[in-house]
């Protein structure tokens, strides 16, 4: 039964957009490859083009159409679809590098700005598929402008697959040096997972997961402003008061994602899927989750305190939310960029910010190390460690955890790396010099904890 939404919760929405940066991040919708399995490879990459540019023809267009009509920001539509490492899995070719061409035409052609699924599932094992896929994603992102890339190397039941971190540690380091010319910023389009779900709409590690259906609408709400803005009127209370002043802030965000969401549903004729409701800042003044953690009492986040003020605000996003909508999914929490967060920069600048806090500061958020720019020159085997690190966090907690770290060519500590648009600018951080290369060089496969044995 659809739930109804009241004239007075349009009224506060109204203001929150007004006053405080809301905005729905995303409309992404889910798109299932699999009946375009063909031996001809050519014939594969004609035929995911034209299922992308008819399911998806009128997305861009609906959008903005809601977005005219109820006053609320759509900011992106995007587009995600069944790992290529499966979906071309049946093709008789060398490589991957023409389906990912054949992905970036048709987001262009439908007006998407990303397109999540150049994306293979190796967290046991990686087949002879999923290695062209591995091997086709450096030059794939120096190519394309809108693909989006994401590889799964861990998971609570399989434990950590070594020999793909030290695989997508290279991939890495490859990409970055193609796109050197841009500040490496192909890898700003290439995340590595931990648990990673199969119904996000945020880029760059969205896919249509192979237990979803033809097709899904998926919606991401975001707003850090709206958050600070309610925090602002309760500044001094009590704990018990900012959480719950946290949760009543979220549940109405929430509440502008279903209604977006059902009618991006209505209109397309595509079953709705999930409501993610991340916190994702922006580098706009005013859209920080830098400043949320300012409003609750610390001077910068890093300061002592910011990992359990990270835990309040992202266990209440998550409440907030559920009471919200029976389908709340994806993400769902906050997440913690550096290059898109004008606070977190100040952050790292002033000294208050390292690596090693952020990974703690991952312990408790929704996702993981997020547009973080490190040297260029940093070891292959430092990354590994770095990824290997992020992914037991995944692991042991048994949640989603990512990395999307960009190792910038010819830059070091102290440099800015400008991305441009929603991607920022971020200053290049010191990486731990202590060497790794003996521990990530044993390969194989790191065993599931023990209490993944759950039957």
């Amino acid at each position: 039964m659809t739930a109804m939404i009241s004239i007075h919760e349009v009224q506060e929405t109204v203001r929150m957009i007004s006053e405080a940066n809301l905005d729905v991040r995303t409309i992404t919708m889910g798109i299932n490859l699999a009946d375009c399995a063909d031996a001809d490879y050519n014939a594969f990459c004609g035929k995911i083009y034209d299922k992308i540019t008819r399911k998806a023809e009128r997305l861009v267009q609906v959008g903005d159409d809601i977005s005219r009509e109820y006053g609320v920001p759509v900011v992106n539509k995007r587009i995600s679809v069944t790992p290529i490492a499966i979906a071309a899995s049946g093709c008789r070719c060398e490589d991957y590098a023409e389906a990912a061409r054949a992905l970036d035409r048709a987001a262009e052609a439908t007006g998407v700005n990303f397109i999540g699924g150049f994306s293979a599932l190796v967290h046991k094992g990686i087949t002879p598929e999923d290695r062209k896929l591995l091997d086709s994603i450096p030059p794939a992102l120096a190519e394309t402008e809108r693909v989006c890339s994401s590889v799964n190397v861990a998971s609570t039941r399989s434990g950590i697959n070594m020999n793909a971190v030290n695989a997508v540690a290279r991939i890495a380091l490859d990409t970055a040096r193609l796109t050197s010319e841009r500040d490496s910023i192909g890898c700003a389009k290439f995340v590595v997972f931990c648990n990673a779900v199969e119904d996000n709409p945020f880029m760059a590690g969205a896919f249509h997961g192979i237990g979803e259906g033809e097709c899904a609408i998926n919606v991401g709400v975001s707003g850090p402003g709206a958050v600070k803005r309610a925090l602002e009127s309760v500044r001094g209370a009590d704990f018990e008061t900012l959480c719950e002043t946290v949760k009543r802030t979220a549940f109405k965000i929430t509440r502008v994602g279903q209604l977006v969401a059902q009618e991006a549903s209505r209109r397309l004729g595509v079953p709705f899927g999930v409501i993610d409701l991340s916190l994702a800042p922006t580098p706009a003044m005013g859209d920080s989750i830098a400043e949320i953690l300012r409003e609750m009492g610390l001077e910068h986040p890093g300061a002592p305190g910011t990992t359990a003020a990270i835990a309040i605000l992202n266990d209440n996003v998550k409440k907030g939310g559920v009471m919200a909508s029976s389908y709340v999914g994806g993400l769902s929490g906050a997440f913690i960029p550096v290059s898109e967060d004008h606070g977190m920069i100040e952050a790292v600048l002033a000294g208050a910010l390292s690596l090693e806090k952020l990974e703690a500061m991952t312990c408790v958020c929704s996702v993981g190390l997020d547009m973080i720019a490190i040297p260029g020159d940093t070891p292959v085997e430092t990354l590994s460690g770095i990824i290997a690190d992020e992914m037991a966090i995944g692991m042991i907690n048994n949640k989603t955890t990512a990395v999307r770290i960009i190792p910038v060519t010819g830059k070091k500590v102290g440099d800015m790396a400008e991305f441009g648009g929603l991607l920022g600018s971020a200053p290049v951080m010191e990486v731990n010099r202590f060497c790794c290369a003996d521990f990530v060089r044993r390969g194989g496969r790191i065993p599931a904890p023990i209490h993944s044995f759950r039957n």
